[in-house]
């Protein structure tokens, strides 16, 4: 494979950031990082525990881990996957569930054991939702953490599903989707209309907890909510600014989203 075009390494803080010449290189570079991970509990005959996120963001990460999978024989047997988020309601056979685009784009074409996938359960009765995420926080928990959180971002400056106004200290909840969130989703419902107010979300607290988080953003129309992320306030308006504190943090960007960036 050709190497991969690596434009320039920064930090913001404490947040690492690196920038690529384009998504694929990007995107190679972040799926061999999620290998290594694999490769190494392997070889400690441990779990690897990841965090793994939906939308357009990490699909070609997803595409490159079958491809290690499918011609490399990378094994997913000792992996344990935790989801950030799932529309509510929602139910899993649904053409927009979160559970159909995992399976197409990553479960379906690896040997992931079924019973190590983990997504919010969006067919809960709503009374049910609360005890619901506190289980997923203590699912996580009792596998030791989350070892790689991936994360992509909204325009919002939302990561998962939570939206401008969420607290640092949030955790595993029901949230009620901003407007621009679902205006963005519109086309894939078939209009605004359709697409959910609320949604089931791993909290900025719990993502926190990962060992490493790499957050990852495409394109030039990520580019502004890119810089204000890493270089403004600190603030619940933007969530996505909490992880200027956060540890193990790092930005994996194209040339286009990092364009506003101070020297970039």
């Amino acid at each position: 494979m050709a190497n991969l075009e690596l434009l320039r390494e920064a930090r913001f803080g404490e947040i690492g950031v690196k920038i690529y010449e384009d998504r694929s290189d990007a995107s190679v570079s972040v799926a061999r990082r999620i290998a290594n991970l694999i490769k190494q509990r392997q070889s400690e005959s441990k779990m690897a525990v990841l965090g793994l996120a939906t939308g357009a963001t990490p699909v070609k990460v997803y595409e490159e881990l079958i491809r290690l999978h499918q011609e490399e024989g990378l094994s997913f047997r000792n992996v344990i996957s935790f989801n950030l988020d799932e529309y509510f309601p929602m139910q899993p056979d649904s053409k927009h569930s979160y559970v159909e685009f995992m399976k197409h784009n990553l479960f379906a074409h690896i040997d992931i054991l079924p019973e190590n996938i983990h997504i919010p359960d969006g067919t809960l009765k709503e009374e049910d939702v609360e005890k619901y995420c506190e289980e997923y926080e203590n699912k996580i928990e009792e596998v030791g953490g989350i070892d790689f959180q991936l994360l992509g971002i909204g325009r919002t400056g939302h990561i998962g599903f939570n939206e401008p106004g969420s607290s640092a200290d949030s955790l595993t909840r029901m949230v009620v989707l901003n407007d621009v969130t679902r205006t963005d989703a519109a086309g894939g419902f078939g209009g605004k209309e359709n697409v959910p107010t609320k949604a089931i979300t791993m909290g900025v607290g719990s993502v926190f907890k990962a060992k490493a988080i790499v957050l990852m953003a495409w394109g030039e129309s990520k580019a502004e909510i890119v810089k204000h992320a890493l270089e403004g306030e600190v603030s619940s308006n933007v969530p996505a600014t909490f992880l200027q504190h956060a540890k193990g943090v790092e930005f994996v960007l194209d040339k286009e989203a990092a364009a506003l960036l101070a020297a970039s």
